[in-house]
């Protein structure tokens, strides 16, 4: 069964002069290494797939990059086997030739257990959980204003978190108390039109 696309064959016919042998080398090596794998593309890129994203690779002007989706786990994987991890990585940074590719062997080797963990339903760690911003408080002057103008004060309670946080940094951040009354006026005036202040 073929599992190319001629799309990839053209985004390789567009790509640097430089780049053509490099793109070529991996995507002969990936298909030698996982023969089910699919191409396609992703995120405008070539990429291929073997029961979830396998790895990917890009052209740009003076470089080329290739690297695993699960490049850790694979990193992992990989020196803890027999084999030397001396010339194998998982993502390959900026490739300008394909003698800075690893060699035939160690890629192969580096597709197979992508392809394990992708057979495997073997998943990445999830990323850390970025605390929250703290809740930005409507300052008094606001508050005050908005008291006076049920319109307004309605156009606010509307608003999304963030959208009330963009006004309440917007009239905070007045270095000049001159500044931050207009700066309010204004707030009550867009809120009671409805506007978000982008």
């Amino acid at each position: 069964m073929n599992h190319t696309d001629p799309r990839i064959n053209e985004y390789i016919a567009r790509s640097q002069a430089f780049a053509t042998p490099i793109l070529r080398r991996i995507k002969a090596i990936v298909h030698a290494g996982c023969p089910d794998v699919e191409e396609t593309l992703k995120w405008g890129t070539p990429s291929f797939s073997y029961r979830g994203i396998l790895c990917g690779r890009a052209s740009f002007k003076a470089r080329c990059v290739f690297g695993f989706w699960k490049s850790e786990l694979l990193a992992e994987r990989f020196q803890s086997s027999k084999e030397s991890a001396g010339e194998a990585m998982s993502q390959f940074g900026h490739l300008k030739t394909v003698k800075e590719l690893p060699s035939r062997t160690t890629m192969l080797r580096l597709v197979r257990l992508a392809a394990q963990l992708n057979e495997g339903g073997i998943k990445s760690a999830a990323p850390p959980k970025t605390a929250l911003p703290k809740a930005v408080r409507a300052p008094a002057d606001l508050l005050a204003a908005l008291q006076n103008n049920a319109r307004a004060r309605a156009g606010y309670d509307n608003l999304s978190p963030s959208q009330k946080r963009e006004y309440i940094e917007w009239i905070t951040e007045a270095k000049r108390d001159e500044t931050r009354k207009r700066r309010v006026a204004t707030a009550v005036e867009w809120l009671a039109e409805g506007r978000i202040r982008i």
